[in-house]
């Protein structure tokens, strides 16, 4: 069996704020570096239950902001890591390596949902984003690139609020390890980080001892991003194809969802230039 890992960091357990997840800002150092710490250790409990369940390779593919985040040193000897950026498929870059099955770990509802975590959707820049009419956050945006390659998404771990969202998308068979319950998007209770890596390991086993079905969207398949500012969707309508609806929104129609996937990164990576 060959595992594949997608990390990010906003849902690692005791994570509660943007300063604890923030790589770039200097004044926060010291906090980002102490809970990258933490997303490696959920990161290797996640490796330690695919091995137990019986995976032959794991890779685990740094999925936070600049996607430099996981320590090398301390990651589980077994896994192979990816890491760096950017990347063609970001959040689950090589997931089209031959998989039986993703995890997603530390992941976070998406942009506009209440009583989240560090609720967003890629960036802040994108204010909601639907397929197929239905509003979507990273999850579904990832687990159908996964779907693409007959990848089913096998457990999803975070706070209550993804939990939900991967039930949702994803149907009552997904494995969900809830690691803290956001009180609102900048304060949560949670569980202590080694019985988060725990649950974490035991969900993984569980998770891996049943069968999932790969998220497969209906074709054709229609994407749209409302973006925060106007100005935002002025560049991001320049992506060939693309579609100006409103002052905010954008959209794009393909039949594959691999091109889907390759305009939704282009859109909102347009809409950050000025």
């Amino acid at each position: 069996m060959r595992v594949y890992i997608s990390i990010d960091m906003e849902g690692v357990a005791g994570v509660v704020h943007e300063d604890q997840t923030d790589p770039v800002g200097p004044s926060h150092a010291g906090e980002y570096n102490r809970f990258r710490r933490l997303m490696t250790a959920e990161a290797n409990a996640a490796v330690e239950g695919a091995l137990a369940a019986g995976a032959e390779y794991v890779l685990v593919n740094d999925s936070h902001w600049l996607m430099m985040n996981l320590l090398a040193e301390e990651l589980h000897p077994a896994a192979e890591l990816l890491s760096g950026g950017p990347k063609a498929r970001s959040m689950v870059e090589g997931v089209d390596g031959g998989f039986d099955a993703a995890l997603f770990v530390g992941y976070h509802a998406r942009a506009g949902v209440g009583h989240a975590t560090i609720d967003h959707t890629y960036t802040s820049r994108v204010y909601e984003a639907r397929l197929n009419g239905q509003a979507v956050g990273e999850l579904a945006i990832n687990a159908a690139m996964a779907g693409v390659y007959g990848v089913p998404v096998a457990l999803v771990s975070g706070d209550q609020a993804i939990a939900a969202e991967a039930r949702e998308v994803l149907g009552p068979s997904i494995e969900t390890v809830t690691v803290k319950h956001a009180l609102g998007r900048f304060a949560a209770r949670s569980v202590a980080p080694t019985v988060a890596c725990r649950m974490i390991r035991e969900g993984v086993i569980a998770a891996l001892g049943r069968p999932h079905a790969p998220l497969r969207l209906a074709s054709p398949i229609h994407l749209e991003v409302d973006f925060a500012l106007t100005q935002m969707a002025d560049m991001a309508e320049l992506v060939p194809g693309s579609v100006r609806t409103s002052g905010r929104t954008v959209a794009y129609t393909h039949g594959e969802y691999g091109e889907v996937f390759r305009a939704w990164r282009a859109l909102y990576n347009l809409a950050g230039v000025e």
